[in-house]
């Protein structure tokens, strides 16, 4: 089986269904716009990724200590947690890539969605910690090596743009990569304000600057997370993916010439990269062929970005109707 199909059902009312073969490599077979415009293989950039953004976890961490600097461990606990949000990802990017098996019939393709909504709940987890901190930090407040917090900082504004960087081209293609992305893009935006901060307790010996800076991290993380972990949960939960106007769907279906109805229409993602549909279309005037519902496939995969559609053609016949075409019957 791989990884992209179009089935079609016909019969009386949908109590009768055959599996389409016809076409295998095109008409659905291969991907939608939309859905891999990117390599399809981020492995090199994970594993850069990986190693520069571990090794600078350490050295973040044990400057934040020698140096005293909330700012410093707060980020650096950001980092690992990004680490992690790497490999997780990474992890995914080959799982999705495993066949489908008896008991795993679309492969294990939601383990991009599993990771994504992982690498969110880190984020906000760690990000709790780094505040809490932050809050205790202002009530004892310490001394913190200025010096220490510029050259550290400055060192993690490259690291992470240049990490970022590595992932850009897939940004808009896949939420695992566009995940990367704003992670590494919103680190180096972070530590950059750290270098600020930095230099303000430097010439100034304001070191309660120290824990606003976490705090402003904090913040920061969680805006900046709450959209992926929003994408996450509604993918986990096979909402319709974002770009996809499910109502415009359902016009074009209604609008092929010699379908009168369209119902028990869904759209949900398979991954974080791959959109299927699954609709009931009638033909009061009878089996339309193959050749149909190549077209509709095709149409569905190039304006609306859906790669693997199941169409179940119905021949109206009177008397008989298709037990799921209420609205409110899933």
């Amino acid at each position: 089986m791989s990884d992209n199909h179009d089935h079609v059902g016909h019969g009386h009312g949908g109590k009768k269904q055959t599996a389409g073969h016809a076409e295998h490599d095109h008409a659905g077979h291969d991907h939608g716009h939309g859905h891999s415009h990117a390599p399809k293989d981020f492995g090199k950039a994970f594993l850069i990724g990986v190693v520069l953004n571990t090794g600078f976890v350490v050295t973040e961490a044990v400057y934040g200590i020698v140096g005293n600097s909330l700012a410093l461990l707060a980020d650096a606990g950001h980092n690992l947690s990004d680490v992690l949000g790497l490999l997780l990802a990474w992890g995914a990017s080959h799982l999705v890539k495993r066949a489908p098996t008896g008991r795993f019939t679309y492969g294990l393709r939601s383990t991009s969605i599993l990771a994504a909504l992982a690498n969110a709940a880190l984020l906000l987890l760690v990000t709790g910690g780094i505040a809490w901190e932050a809050i205790q930090r202002f009530r004892e407040p310490t001394s913190v090596d200025g010096t220490t917090v510029i050259v550290v900082a400055a060192i993690g504004v490259a690291i992470n743009l240049a990490t970022a960087l590595l992932f850009m081209s897939g940004r808009k293609g896949d939420l695992n990569v566009r995940a990367a992305f704003l992670h590494m893009a919103g680190d180096a935006a972070i530590a950059l304000g750290v270098v600020i901060a930095g230099v303000v307790i430097l010439f100034t010996g304001w070191h309660w600057l120290d824990p606003l800076a976490s705090l402003v991290i904090a913040v920061l993380v969680i805006v900046g997370t709450w959209g992926l972990l929003r994408d996450s949960v509604k993918l986990a939960l096979q909402a319709v993916p974002e770009g996809i106007d499910l109502a415009k769907v359902r016009v074009y279906l209604s609008s092929v010439e010699g379908v009168s109805e369209v119902h028990d229409l869904h759209v949900w993602g398979m991954s974080t990269t791959e959109t299927a549909l699954t609709a009931h279309l009638v033909f009061p005037g009878g089996y339309p062929g193959d050749a149909k519902r190549n077209e509709i496939a095709a149409e569905l995969r190039e304006h609306f970005s859906i790669g693997h559609s199941t169409i179940q053609i119905e021949v109206a016949t009177a008397g008989v109707t298709c037990e799921l075409a209420p609205d409110n019957v899933v």
